[in-house]
């Protein structure tokens, strides 16, 4: 067996058996199987497709490249979150107190963000004295104790998904279904969870940009989690724009802990997408109905103990849970609607890059984030908006923000007439 018949193979759109894949990650996790030979490979996944045994093979093979967390100290059902990245997307912070205060263990792994979309870990990190970095002892008797506990993803998990995923970035195969399937499970797979919920971004501020293919994406990560002993569901939703109002590290912390507070006026969108997704963990959870699930959710959010259960989680990972709200920028900016007429869209991928620009995500893993800097929408899509009214603020400690009061700009689309609401779940599987 050898690299080069299985490209060949591959590329005439023949199908890779189960030990030539582990042959394949193996080989090239260990640096036996060049950068160049893998690129062919890659490039012969994203023209001919992989069928379903093929990309559960791969994704297994990736899963026992590395280590494989053991969760079974955990008292529980086990289950874990993870989205394919959005615009605002501060559901982590809510979903995993929302879970926990039902009982539910929510041991997770979360990472960073890279580009216009944020990371878990970088909003944690923005609170006072939040510790991610806990050790295996620590963060197994924080959830046995707190029943809640997100760190960053380290040790040596899934090293061949970390090579595999730089390659793809720069040999242009990233937009593979298989490819990113494989990537995504295979993380989830091995942080050890019993249950995931997949929370599918789709429109133009998420990678898969319509509804067919984020379905795709979506029935593959769930044939992968039942070929590999996983109770999987997804739930697609809507990224045509930012979800909620904060765009930014402790601006959405403050916005989380403002939903806990009083959910009822809370963003339409946010609310609507946390307990859509709260209720599908709790349901894979426990087994109950869907509509038992969704009263114990919206139960927990009205007798406040979801929000007791956030600050006691900051609080038992070293945070100040006090600390909850950004500090003053040095500048801070309202962009002006330019027409009256209504609000039809507000671009998610140009809010993001305005946002990135004036420090609140990264360009590349080195780059230092400005915890407080950021985008809050004050106006929302379908609000009836006159010339003059404050659209957005803009928080920026850099002096030079010219181009992300462009981008907010350009993000706002005001017309004349009412616009027809765009539902936030687009599909449940």
């Amino acid at each position: 067996m050898n690299m080069l018949n299985l490209i060949d193979k591959k590329k005439r759109n023949n199908s890779l058996t189960e030990e030539e894949i582990q042959y394949m990650i193996n080989k090239y996790t260990n640096d036996e199987i060049p950068d160049y030979q893998m690129s062919s490979m890659l490039m012969a996944i994203l023209i001919n497709g992989m069928n379903k045994d093929e990309t559960s093979w791969l994704t297994k093979s990736i899963v026992e490249s590395g280590d494989v967390i053991d969760l079974s100290s955990i008292e529980g059902f086990k289950v874990d979150k993870h989205s394919t990245g959005g615009i605002g997307d501060k559901i982590s912070l809510l979903v995993a107190p929302i879970l926990a205060s039902l009982n539910i263990p929510i041991a997770k792994m979360s990472g960073r963000g890279l580009g216009i979309t944020g990371g878990t870990v970088d909003k944690l990190e923005s609170i006072e004295g939040f510790n991610v970095e806990l050790t295996s002892d620590q963060f197994i008797k924080q959830v046995n104790e707190h029943k809640i506990a997100i760190v960053g993803q380290s040790g040596n998990l899934t090293p061949a998904d970390k090579k595999l995923y730089a390659l793809r970035d720069v040999t242009g195969t990233v937009d593979s279904i298989p490819l990113i399937a494989s990537s995504i499970m295979s993380k989830k797979i091995a942080s050890g969870a019993d249950g995931i919920v997949l929370d599918v971004k789709c429109g133009k501020g998420a990678f898969m940009k319509d509804l067919n293919h984020a379905t795709e994406l979506a029935s593959t990560m769930i044939s992968i989690g039942e070929s590999l002993g996983r109770k999987v569901s997804v739930v697609i939703t809507d990224m045509n724009q930012p979800l909620g109002h904060n765009i930014g590290n402790k601006l959405e912390v403050a916005e989380a802990h403002d939903f806990l507070r009083n959910y009822k006026d809370s963003e339409q969108g946010l609310l609507e997408v946390t307990i859509a997704i709260s209720s599908k963990m709790y349901q894979l959870a426990t087994g109950v109905s869907e509509d038992e699930a969704q009263n114990q959710v919206v139960e927990t959010l009205t007798n406040g103990a979801a929000l007791e259960k956030f600050k006691e989680f900051i609080t038992a990972q070293g945070g100040d849970a006090s600390d909850i709200n950004p500090k003053d920028t040095k500048h801070t900016i309202e962009v002006k609607a330019v027409k009256d007429g209504y609000i039809n869209l507000i671009d998610a991928e140009l809010i993001g890059m305005a946002s990135l620009l004036v420090g609140a995500g990264r360009l590349t893993k080195a780059d230092t984030l400005d915890f407080d800097a950021g985008v809050k929408l004050v106006s929302l899509t379908g609000q009836e908006v006159q010339k003059g009214d404050t659209l957005a603020i803009l928080y920026s400690n850099k002096d030079d923000v010219a181009e992300s009061i462009k981008l907010i700009e350009e993000a706002y689309k005001i017309i004349e007439d009412e616009p027809i609401k765009n539902n936030s779940i687009l599909k449940i599987m």
